[in-house]
């Protein structure tokens, strides 16, 4: 039996009534910055090493066709058959084993790298969601979090419902 290869990426998605991300904090003189989204996906990506570009347009791919979602029918159908909107949150933890009694995170990909990844990802999600007819007619939004940043998640979903994916 052959070696199992290790993971290259990994993604937790999760079903959203509504998701409101903060992606930047307040600061004197202002207020926090947020993003949000209504009925869709909540998307969060961590690169390992070993990842690279050629892998980013699979992910993609699984990601919006993969039937997660439920419509008012009770069928279970993609996020663009949906159609609902997108949230990609960077979610470094993902990529944590615990040794003892703390995580670590050597299999991550370096910091540079995974935010080239990132960046790349959200793109091409953006043009997948601008492409498909029914996204661009339900007016379906695409937002995402900052690479290396802390963020705050307040997410309402009609679950949970949560799948872990692998690369």
């Amino acid at each position: 039996m052959a070696a199992a290869r290790p993971s290259r990426a990994r993604a937790l998605l999760q079903q959203s009534v509504s998701a409101r991300l903060q992606v930047r904090p307040p600061e004197s003189g202002s207020e926090a910055q947020w993003v949000e989204i209504q009925r869709g996906l909540v998307i969060y990506i961590c690169f390992f090493k070993g990842a690279d570009e050629d892998l980013v347009p699979k992910i993609v791919d699984t990601l919006l066709n993969v039937k997660l979602s439920e419509n008012e029918n009770g069928e279970f159908v993609s996020v663009l058959d949906l159609p609902g909107d997108v949230l990609i949150i960077p979610q470094a933890t993902l990529g944590g084993k615990p040794k003892g009694r703390r995580m670590q995170y050597h299999a991550n990909i370096e910091k540079e790298k995974g935010l080239e990844l990132y960046s790349q990802f959200v793109t091409l999600c953006e043009k997948e969601l601008a492409a498909n007819a029914k996204c661009m007619e339900a007016g379906v939004l695409v937002k995402h979090g900052t690479y290396g940043n802390r963020q705050v998640l307040k997410l309402d979903t009609n679950g949970p419902y949560t799948h872990l994916i692998e690369f």
